[in-house]
């Protein structure tokens, strides 16, 4: 993309309008869905409308919180359900009848272990004992059972308690409630789930039941165990799909509403106090009635709204048209400005939709938006700012006037205390302020609404967590937005009076003579730039950095020429105009080298604008003849002032050059110095792009006068102070 279409973007009214009507789209999504825009009411306010009466019957909803809160403890009284499986005990038990079969018919048929093993699920060592149990019958004598076949029919018995008590196919711990729910067939009871057995309990059960039934002997009993185990398996089984199906059922069922208003039926009249269950009607009357239009109902609905956030930004734009037409032309200006109004208008959107009763409101950062646009613009776009965004932010909330006002004298307040910001620990300063318009208003409206102190409190609480939240978030900002938007706040320009930039510290070394002369008129710049409403800090800036490009070749130049000869007495004119034109030249390659912001390269060429070189171009004249001599070779390359400030920089640099150059600098020959170098640079058309009018200008003689005077008034000399200028030191 080239440099003529980047600029028509940056300018086209059609992007204009299109980021506008973008924002507005967006801003009428965030309004309440579905319901009619009327004042929120709080509780404890007067009604002050006409009787409030129902257009038709509708529900009282209950209190979101209230219904949320029912709505858990009823999904909190469902116990997760188990279903009983009848076909696993009737499997395993015809399985362990089976097997008691199988195992008596090998051990009587006399086979070998190895031949039983290879025919049994069993393990090698219970194989083992029950073998031993049957070939040595004096093996019982220290049980309570007689034979194998007792033991075998006691294992079937024991499966059979075991499946009538009941196996949870989880454990005590994967089950959340105290409770379970056992559905068997048609029928559901709910008992303690300790009244079941877990894998857990089930073993715990088999070794109690085996030392009281069968004996002590470790080796049979945990040949027994294992053999039971085998056979068992969980007969109540959880079902997720049931148990959900349930609670949400139960959350089914939990009342939405606590009752009903007829049609024609008065829900508030007028000089009530609203109570809580007030509110309640008011507050479901609004739904209703957002739910009773149909379609066109809702299109005229959001055509309000459109219109109305219009309407907000419309003011807006056309002060920023009418006074600020540098913020106007420039496209990617206002993206910003409309980026932080939706920004703000979606925190206040997130803060609607989160159903707390406290005042959660006071969170919305209105003061971040107003420090952000002062810091970036100036304290007139700021305040500005802070209204529209104030009242957009107070539609969002219901035209919520309350909200609105509170933001606007908190907002205001912090737009007012970064105005004059000189260092970024400043904008902390604003906690105090803004802290100081919210509780105000707090306080103003609480009365007014006959608030408790506990709801002043509580709301005394959020506005200092905004207080402190927004000079924070303001600071991180800015550096992001200066950096994302490639623009240039006056923190960045207070950075760069460091003498310790190494442009300042390079200009100090090898060019003292300019970096003296850009001081001194970075103090002239200054004190004419307040007179005239100027950016003073900009103008000092600019005139710090305005010569950067002599520390090149800084002896082409007479004031740094301290005791070397001139050098330019030996050359030719046309030689010694390039060296002088090139100082502009190198001086911008050394600012974008240095990544000084645009606004600073900036003064390097506007402050000397398409001047001739007149010392030179005369020179030419005399030794070529004015015929022989092309005067557009001996102008600087430009381009003109285009603002105040660099306006300033031009006539300074002169008038300082000027006056350092007189013998006797007397208030009238400084004064008529200044008269007539300003006047020819207005003669020569070098102010015409810049915004300067002729009361303007009075005010910069006025300043310029007093500055050089004050640098170059007369001092009386000491004592013998020809004797010791004339002496020398032996």
């Amino acid at each position: 993309m080239t440099t003529d279409q980047k600029n028509r973007l940056r300018t086209s009214l059609r992007i204009k309008i299109l980021i506008v009507l973008s924002a507005v789209i967006l801003i009428v999504m965030m309004f309440p869905q579905g319901e009619s825009i009327e004042s929120e009411v709080t509780i404890g306010s007067i009604w002050i409308k006409d009787d409030l009466i129902a257009s038709a019957t509708f529900e009282i909803l209950k209190n979101p919180e209230q219904y949320k809160k029912e709505v858990q403890q009823a999904a909190q009284k469902n116990y997760p359900i188990f279903l009983r499986d009848n076909s696993i005990t009737s499997i395993s038990i015809d399985s362990i009848k089976k097997n008691n079969s199988r195992i008596l018919k090998f051990l009587n048929a006399n086979r070998q272990i190895n031949g039983i093993d290879n025919t049994t699920f069993l393990s090698d060592q219970t194989v083992k004992t029950f073998y031993l149990l049957k070939k040595n019958p004096r093996s019982f004598n220290k049980l309570r059972v007689s034979s194998l076949v007792e033991i075998l029919n006691y294992s079937k018995d024991l499966v059979e308690r075991l499946y009538q008590r009941g196996i949870l196919n989880k454990s005590y711990g994967e089950v959340n409630k105290d409770s379970v729910a056992v559905r068997d067939g048609k029928y559901e009871r709910a008992f303690l789930k300790t009244l079941y057995l877990d894998r857990n309990s089930v073993n715990d059960y088999i070794s109690t039941a085996l030392i009281s039934n069968v004996g002590e002997n470790v080796e049979v009993n945990e040949a027994v165990q294992e053999y039971v185990l085998y056979h068992l398996k969980p007969n109540l089984i959880f079902s997720y799909e049931l148990t959900e199906a349930a609670i949400a059922n139960a959350k089914d069922k939990v009342p939405r509403n606590i009752g009903i208003v007829n049609e024609d039926e008065r829900i508030v009249g007028k000089h009530d106090r609203i109570t809580s269950d007030i509110k309640l009607k008011i507050d479901s009357y609004r739904i209703a009635r957002g739910e009773e239009i149909g379609f066109w109902g809702r299109f005229s609905q959001n055509l309000g709204k459109f219109i109305h956030v219009l309407v907000i930004l419309i003011l807006f734009i056309i002060y920023v048209y009418l006074f600020r037409k540098r913020i106007y032309n420039d496209n990617l200006k206002i993206v910003l400005i409309i980026t932080i109004i939706l920004f703000i208008s979606f925190v206040t959107y997130l803060i609607n939709n989160l159903n707390v009763s406290t005042p959660i409101e006071l969170l919305v950062l209105v003061p971040v938006a107003s420090m952000l646009l002062t810091i970036i613009f100036d304290s007139r776009i700021g305040f500005y700012g802070t209204v529209v965004i104030s009242l957009i932010a107070g539609g969002l909330r219901g035209n919520d006037y309350v909200f609105a006002v509170m933001n606007i004298i908190a907002g205001g307040l912090a737009a007012y205390t970064v105005r004059d910001i000189k260092n970024r620990t400043q904008i902390f300063r604003s906690f105090v302020y803004i802290l100081i318009g919210y509780v105000l208003s707090i306080i103003a409206f609480g009365l007014e609404r006959f608030d408790t102190l506990d709801e002043m409190l509580s709301s005394f609480a959020f506005a200092t967590s905004n207080a402190l939240i927004s000079p924070v978030f303001t600071f991180g900002l800015i550096i992001f937005i200066e950096r994302l938007f490639n623009i240039t706040t006056d923190l960045t320009l207070l950075e760069l009076t460091d003498f310790n930039h190494p442009l300042l510290k390079e200009l100090a070394k090898n060019a003292p003579g300019t970096f003296n002369h850009s001081m001194v008129i970075g103090t002239l710049v200054e004190s004419a730039a307040e007179a005239i409403g100027a950016n003073t800090i900009l103008a000092r800036v600019g005139a710090y950095y305005h010569d950067i490009g002599k520390s090149v070749d800084p002896y082409s130049f007479v004031e740094n020429q301290l005791i070397t000869e001139n050098i330019h007495e030996t050359i030719k004119p046309e030689k010694s105009v390039n060296l002088i034109l090139n100082h502009v030249k190198k001086g911008i390659e050394l600012a974008e080298e240095k990544n000084l912001p645009k606004e600073i390269i900036d003064f390097i060429p506007m402050h000397h604008g398409t001047m001739v070189v007149t010392y030179f171009y005369e020179k030419a004249k005399e030794i070529y003849g004015e015929e022989n001599v092309n005067i557009n070779n001996y102008r600087y390359p430009g381009p003109k002032p285009t603002s105040k400030e660099t306006a300033l920089v031009m006539l300074a640099d002169a008038c300082e050059s000027a006056v350092r150059s007189l013998d006797d600098p007397n208030p009238e020959v400084v004064e008529n110095l200044i008269n007539n170098l300003i006047n020819a640079r207005i003669n020569d058309g070098q102010l015409d792009n810049s915004p300067m009018t002729f009361n303007d200008i009075k005010k910069i003689k006025e300043a310029f006068l007093s500055i050089l005077l004050g640098q170059h008034h007369k001092r009386i000399k000491y004592p013998n102070q020809a004797e010791v200028e004339s002496s020398k030191d032996n």
